[in-house]
């Protein structure tokens, strides 16, 4: 695999992850739900969250989706990685 797409793939996917942290920190804060960054912060992560969210089973208050997904995204992150140094 060519080293700079590993680097701009491995990015993104830090991005994303970082958007599922920054959502999650928000969600802690009364902040308005249709304040522009929650909505921009939904519309980036809702379509990685919601299937999570439909496998997971219900834990209360407690959504752990955005955990299960940030896992998936380090293990993505690994496996570019590695399949870029070779």
């Amino acid at each position: 695999m060519n080293p700079q797409v590993a680097a701009v793939f491995t990015t993104f996917l830090t991005i994303l992850m970082f958007c599922i942290i920054g959502r999650s920190l928000i969600s802690w804060f009364p902040v308005p739900r249709d304040h522009p960054i929650v909505r921009l912060l939904e519309q980036i992560t809702d379509p990685l969250l919601q299937p999570v969210r439909k496998i997971m089973p219900n834990t209360g208050m407690i959504d752990l989706s955005g955990m299960a997904v940030i896992l998936i995204l380090l293990l993505m992150i690994r496996v570019v990685e590695s399949v870029a140094q070779q």
